[in-house]
């Protein structure tokens, strides 16, 4: 395959939204984005029942607040999906949000598309539509692919196609739910970012993870800042001889060490402490060695 027909393909991809959920040998179910027919109808809001497939756990008061005040001035603009439900109800599939803010704006009525799905389907649908959208926070969108894996048996590769997002970034979510469960509520409040997660995440035990994350939120690390951190836990031999302190050395001491180094081609270290100390000279090859060796006698027959 050439690259240009992978990059058509992938766009292709990314473009299909919630009908890739949909086999080729069924109908593709509407979105209430796109009705597959008919107009929207209005539904009385009280007969209106929550997903229960929702794996949405957090709604922002500010935004939702917003959205009630525009659904107030405005109405709703985009009509939520439903299904039907028994005792002449419907059950909601996408539009959570607009459902919530239109009963806080006091709406009686909101404009819906009623589609015949399955509970299979309905299931798929909300999760993969909650997964488009950009603010679920890193643990609801973790969660949401766990599912997905263990309802529908769906490997990373599949999920990244459904849900037009690359297969290593549906596996770094997944990873997040390896996080002891008192960070990933530290992930899910946004007082641990994503990235400080990752990084806590290359420790094996939970008990080296939960130590470290507590550390970072307490220093405000950065996630370079915390990358480094680890590393030193990692590495400590590293992070040691990284931080051994650098030599200070008297400015006649080194102009003999250089002077030395010139003269016997190799690498020359002088301890001097008040007059008294040692001088180091590191060879790099027997041949250096015999070179030394016949220095030190030429200058000892001469003498």
């Amino acid at each position: 395959m050439s690259m240009t027909t992978f990059d058509q393909s992938k766009r292709k991809a990314l473009g299909k939204g919630l009908e890739s959920l949909l086999p080729t040998n069924r109908p593709a179910i509407a979105t209430a984005q796109q009705p597959e027919s008919g107009r929207p109808r209005e539904i009385a809001v009280n007969l209106i029942d929550r997903n229960p497939y929702q794996t949405r756990t957090h709604f922002d008061e500010k935004s939702l607040a917003e959205l009630a005040a525009s659904v107030a001035a405005n109405g709703v603009l985009q009509p939520v999906l439903l299904r039907p439900a028994a005792g002449g109800r419907y059950q909601l599939i996408a539009g959570e949000r607009r459902w919530l803010a239109s009963q806080r704006a006091g709406k009686q009525t909101i404009p819906a598309v009623v589609k015949e799905v399955s509970d299979q389907q309905a299931l798929e649908i909300t999760i993969v539509e909650n997964l488009q959208r950009a603010d679920l926070n890193p643990m609801e969108q973790a969660r949401a692919y766990e599912r997905l894996s263990r309802e529908f048996n769906l490997t990373q590769e599949q999920m990244a196609q459904r849900t037009g997002k690359e297969r290593a970034s549906v596996a770094n979510f997944l990873r997040l739910l390896k996080l002891p469960t008192e960070i990933q509520a530290k992930v899910e409040n946004d007082e641990l970012s994503f990235g400080h997660a990752k990084v806590l995440l290359m420790l094996d035990s939970p008990e080296a993870i939960a130590k470290a994350a507590v550390k970072v939120m307490a220093l405000s690390m950065s996630v370079r800042q915390t990358e480094s951190y680890i590393q030193g836990i990692l590495h400590p031999e590293k992070k040691q001889k990284e931080e051994k302190p650098q030599r200070t050395v008297d400015a006649n001491v080194h102009d003999a060490e250089r002077m030395l180094q010139s003269s016997l081609g190799m690498k020359v270290r002088i301890d001097d402490k008040k007059g008294k100390g040692k001088i180091t000279i590191e060879y790099s090859s027997l041949e250096d060695f015999d070179r030394l060796l016949e220095m030190l006698e030429n200058k000892s027959t001469t003498a």
